[in-house]
């Protein structure tokens, strides 16, 4: 945990007096954040972010901008959470990991080592080692969020649901045929991603 002084070097242009030490944790939280007296919190909270339920941010995490974070949620390690994003569920985000932009984590997935999250990117379920797939097509976002679904815009479905009814998904989405063309290759893409990653995970666990 840090101190004061410490939070001040890295903050040089805040002011000392609005910061305060969170009853449950004494990690450092400016006045601007709001966090639950429910949430634990060893880390730094500040900007404008939220941090409530029975959330816990520790270690040297940072949750700061508009981020989010609540429910069973877990920040921790060198992790950071910023922008808009938010964490909730009982999604985990550690090691050097980033979430930020309006993505979310959610559910039980983890994201750790020096996995980045960000964009409109959805991920949940399944444990992200390395960034997760996503790609801002010409009308809406995609995302690999789990190893065996893709999301795009507010759709998801499982990957072989993608590959056979996307064109008619597409139209009536009302996507030109170009388009349709464009987010079939994308899923092809994703797919062949996905493919990869339970083949290591299963090369992993017989390790």
């Amino acid at each position: 945990m840090k101190t004061l002084d410490e939070v001040m070097s890295i903050f040089p242009n805040t002011y000392r007096a609005l910061w305060k030490q969170h009853t449950n944790g004494n990690g450092w939280v400016y006045r601007t954040a709001y966090v639950s007296d429910s949430s634990y919190i060893e880390g730094l909270v500040y900007g404008y972010a939220q941090v409530y339920g029975n959330a816990r941010v520790y270690g040297n995490a940072q949750v700061y901008g508009n981020a989010q974070v609540y429910g069973n949620a877990q920040v921790y390690g060198d992790a950071q959470v910023y922008g808009y994003a938010w964490v909730y569920g009982k999604a985990r985000v550690y090691g050097y990991a980033q979430v930020y932009g309006d993505a979310l984590v959610y559910g039980y997935a983890q994201v750790y080592g020096y996995a980045w999250v960000y964009g409109k990117a959805q991920v949940y379920g399944d444990a992200w080692t390395e960034s997760p797939l996503y790609i801002q097509g010409t009308k809406h976002s995609l995302t690999l969020c789990s190893h065996t679904q893709i999301a795009i815009g507010c759709h998801v479905h499982s990957i072989a649901e993608w590959k056979k009814h996307y064109k008619a998904i597409g139209r009536k989405e009302g996507y030109t045929p170009a388009q349709i063309k464009e987010y079939g290759t994308y899923i092809t893409l994703l797919s062949a991603t996905a493919k990869r990653l339970t083949q290591e995970k299963e090369i992993a666990n017989v390790d």
